[in-house]
């Protein structure tokens, strides 16, 4: 069914823009120029976001952070194993889901370390990655408090998830 889904919607624009009269051609060109443009204003932030990320990644300073607040997890009651989870998925979606992997294939699905990965992945926001997205399509410089917020909406999802698998399960 998927398969057909994005021809379908082709033939129904087509076929709306024929019973309009309209040229169908030059309104999906304007709406591919309008995308690219969009696409101009955010690829800077992406960018910089995709190389802060690697860097991080590849210096080890992630994995120091990580070590380093270990004890500041435990005491909030999230488990030290998902220190690097918790500083890496403001940051990176894909890095996260393969922290989350790591964290799953080590000590098992359905562990309390695993459950609380999971809740974790499915509970808080790539917040680094939306702010420089949206607020670089909407011409947004100065963040001012809203990172700070969702900063804080993320670490209060940490910490509600691992509450919650210890409560559940």
């Amino acid at each position: 069914m998927t398969d057909y889904l994005v021809p379908l919607l082709l033939f129904l624009t087509a076929a709306l823009a024929l019973r309009k009269q309209e040229n169908a051609y030059g309104l999906l060109l304007e709406g591919a120029a309008q995308g690219l443009h969009i696409l101009g204003s955010i690829l800077p932030a992406l960018i910089l976001l995709m190389t802060a990320v690697y860097m991080l990644r590849a210096s080890g300073a992630v994995e120091i952070m990580g070590t380093v607040l270990s004890p500041v997890f435990s005491f909030f009651g999230i488990p030290p194993e998902t220190a690097l989870l918790v500083l890496i998925r403001p940051i990176s979606g894909s890095a996260a889901l393969a922290v989350g992997a790591e964290l799953m294939a080590a000590y098992g699905v359905d562990s309390l370390i695993g459950r609380t990965a999971a809740v974790m992945l499915g509970s808080t926001e790539t917040t680094f990655y939306t702010i420089g997205v949206y607020f670089g399509a909407a011409g947004i410089r100065k963040t001012r408090y809203a990172l700070l917020a969702a900063l804080f909406a993320d670490f209060v999802g940490f910490f509600m998830a691992s509450l919650t698998v210890k409560l559940y399960c």
